[in-house]
């Protein structure tokens, strides 16, 4: 009998690890929540380093000084091993976040011996069980199939798993139906998804090139003043077209000095100027229908909700239409998914736009986050599925529940607390889904706000009818550096 049968036919296996899948900011710190539990954890990362995601994004800023992402059980081990707090209101980028915090984290000699990198995880199951087959089955622990770069491959086994894989590499196309347009794939050299470094890296690439961005949160917002920036110091050819699906851009400007992170005001405030300057052409209510090569340059058609359609010119595209989770890895086993939002449906109300712009989501821990297979867990950004909110430490909050609850210690488990900044900003029309909050503020996805809201979860707006309570919680935009 092989070792994944014999646990099968065997009592749960307490004294096996914890799997956490993904060693980005939330993943490192479930595994640091986790050693000071004193739970036997293996932290499991595809690429070669740790904090891939971030790393990627290096060159942006985010909104969030260091006070917001630096985890109180990660804080410990990096003091204990003598490490040098940055100052708390600060605004890290992507490279320093990796470089004075994530890096410095896995060197510890307590993370280090539970990382593995170059491991990426391709399926999650329960020992003898498939998707179908309930007897016997929480009991079972979890096998998780593991590929390595060295092309070799393995079956883990682990009481619980922990997934915080993310979303930052799945970005959705560029498509409004949520699928690739005719001539997407087949340009596909020329287009860039997410927030190129159009500053550094990417500068050749868009230098007096006429760029078309396309989407409405915080990540076309970075791309459009870059691109701006490039035009005004180095290359005045630069032109910009931006498209954008919806009618109103008040959310994306936000809430300008109100907003209690200073940078976040100040990238809508940034935006809204240069909109009003023309430094840009704007394209309100239009969606990207197909891309086709013209000579050197592409022909994109543009649409509008009535059927008009015009075709622009340009050179290069930025895609920054959100990201959306990889749940193949996920197909046997039992998830309680929301099928808009694809987070824990628990969480749908509160973070699906087309339901709540007000954006609010109440602190939630492992409750919220557990799916019907007993010991998964989906936490961090990829929690929230396809909504565009999201803040590290909201994820921190996330693992230290889940690691009290692993622990059995429901006390910690059930007592979440999350303080998190106002953007000062809240939509009061009806028609952008506002409407159902008491006194709320809202901004493009980052939100503070205090409003009576469902205990239960159900979709109704706020809970009407539905047992409530009150609480204040805040969320910001899911591109992976807030």
């Amino acid at each position: 009998m092989n070792a994944i049968a014999s646990a099968a036919a065997g009592p749960a296996a307490e004294t096996l690890p914890v799997i956490v899948i993904g060693a980005g900011p939330v993943g490192l710190a479930a595994a640091a929540h986790l050693i000071a539990r004193g739970i036997p954890v293996r932290l499991l990362e595809a690429a070669a380093d740790v904090a891939a995601h971030v790393r990627d994004w290096g060159h942006v800023k985010l909104f969030s000084p260091w006070v917001y992402n630096i985890d109180k059980e990660a804080r410990a081990l990096l003091h204990k091993a003598g490490w040098q707090e940055p100052l708390p209101l600060a605004y890290p980028t992507g490279a320093q976040l990796y470089e004075l915090y994530l890096k410095p984290l896995a060197e510890t000699p307590e993370l280090s011996a539970v990382i593995e990198t170059g491991a990426r995880v391709t399926a999650v199951s329960r020992a003898g069980h498939d998707k179908m087959m309930s007897p016997g089955r929480e009991q079972a622990p979890f096998v998780v199939m593991v590929h390595k770069s060295d092309g070799s491959a393995r079956a883990d086994l682990a009481r619980a798993v922990i997934d915080t894989s993310g979303t930052w590499s799945r970005p959705s196309p560029i498509g409004a139906h949520g699928l690739p347009v005719p001539g997407e794939a087949a340009n596909a050299g020329r287009i860039a998804y997410g927030i190129p470094d159009i500053l550094g890296r990417d500068i050749d690439t868009y230098a007096n090139r006429h760029v078309l961005v396309v989407g409405g949160g915080h990540s076309a917002a970075n791309g459009l003043l870059d691109l701006a920036q490039l035009a005004a110091d180095r290359a005045p050819d630069t032109r910009i077209v931006w498209a954008v699906r919806g009618s109103s851009l008040k959310r994306l400007f936000g809430g300008g000095e109100n907003d209690r992170l200073e940078a976040r005001g100040a990238l809508g405030r940034a935006l809204e100027t240069l909109v009003e300057t023309g430094g840009l052409e704007l394209h309100m209510r239009s969606a990207v229908a197909r891309i086709e090569a013209a000579g050197s340059a592409l022909a994109v058609t543009l649409t509008q909700p009535d059927g008009a359609a015009e075709v622009v010119g340009v050179d290069r595209i930025i895609v920054a239409t959100g990201l959306r989770p990889d749940l193949e890895m996920l197909r046997e086993l039992r998830l309680a998914l929301d099928p808009v939002t694809e987070s824990p449906r628990v969480l749908a109300p509160l973070i699906d736009p087309n339901l709540h712009s007000c954006g609010t989501v109440r602190p939630h821990g492992h409750r919220e986050l557990a799916q019907p297979d007993t010991g998964f867990y989906i936490a961090g950004i990829k929690s929230y599925g396809r909504a565009p909110t999201f803040l590290m430490a909201t994820g921190y909050e996330q693992v230290r529940s889940i690691a009290a609850a692993l622990a059995g210690d429901m006390a910690a488990a059930d007592d979440v607390q999350l303080e998190l900044p106002e953007t000062g900003v809240c939509s009061s029309d009806p028609g952008e889904g506002g409407g159902c909050c008491e006194a709320a503020t809202e901004g493009a996805g980052c939100t503070t706000v205090r409003e009576t809201v469902p205990t239960t979860g159900e979709k109704a707006c706020c809970g009407a009818g539905k047992p409530r309570v009150t609480v204040t919680a805040a969320v910001a935009p899911a591109k992976g550096c807030c």
